[in-house]
């Protein structure tokens, strides 16, 4: 019997697919701001935290030069729709899937091992216990804001890059959790709703970085009438 909940879509990028699931959680446009954000350069290595359907990771093997992305999935439903994903895009000599938290990252590999983390994770408070798949991936019970960038930083080498998106609202509480495991925000906007409502944060931290960040303009994602400006997620930040 054919699922309804699930459709493949054209992600619009060298012929790039994603099947999304709506029984699970469906990426947003926050997951493609993101990848239009992260640098990869030639011959780096990457990890991922939180996967989802794998949108950001199969984004990024088209935008940038990567050969090799680690991809963390704490929930087995999901993990089983990326592995699904990246074979339907050809993708898994370039991405790799890991069904664990990221946690429990220092069974798989030596800390200090990557030049990048990237990350799109569950950022609302979590006030009571979640139990289905979409609230997991929308709230921080399995990965709270400190153990996300702890554990992006004992990943990272020196001098390392973290990308991470997060809701506005706990921009705040986030630098200051960047900065204590010694990740210093170098270069961050905030998208704007088109009503003058800010929205998310996305910043690229530096592992002991020098102090001073680069501070650009809002990205507006919608229009007075609040339709979604698709085009302007495409908003190119690679120098």
């Amino acid at each position: 019997m054919k699922n309804s909940n699930r459709q493949i879509e054209d992600l619009q990028c060298k012929g790039l697919k994603i099947i999304q699931d709506k029984s699970l959680y469906t990426f947003s446009s926050d997951s493609v701001i993101l990848a239009n954000f992260v640098k990869l350069r030639k011959n780096e290595n990457a990890v991922e935290i939180g996967t989802g359907s794998g949108i950001i990771s199969i984004l990024l093997t088209a935008k940038m030069p990567c050969q090799n992305i680690i991809a963390f999935e704490a929930q087995k439903e999901m993990f089983e729709l990326a592995e699904e994903n990246i074979a339907l895009n050809g993708l898994e000599e370039k991405i790799k899937v890991i069904c664990d938290r990221v946690q429990n990252f220092n069974k798989y590999f030596p800390k200090h091992t990557f030049n990048v983390v990237f990350s799109n994770p569950p950022y609302m408070k979590t006030t009571q216990n979640v139990d289905s798949v979409r609230l997991k991936a929308r709230h921080d019970q399995m990965l709270p804001m400190d153990e996300l960038c702890k554990s992006a930083s004992d990943m990272l080498i020196d001098k390392g890059r973290f990308y991470v998106v997060y809701t506005a609202e706990r921009s705040c509480e986030l630098i200051a959790s960047l900065q204590k495991n010694k990740l210093v925000p170098k270069t961050m906007f905030f998208t704007d709703n088109g009503k003058g409502r800010v929205v998310l944060v996305i910043i690229e931290a530096v592992k002991n970085g020098g102090q001073g960040v680069k501070v650009l303009p809002n990205l507006v994602t919608n229009d007075n009438e609040g339709d979604y400006l698709g085009k302007l997620h495409t908003r190119n930040f690679i120098d």
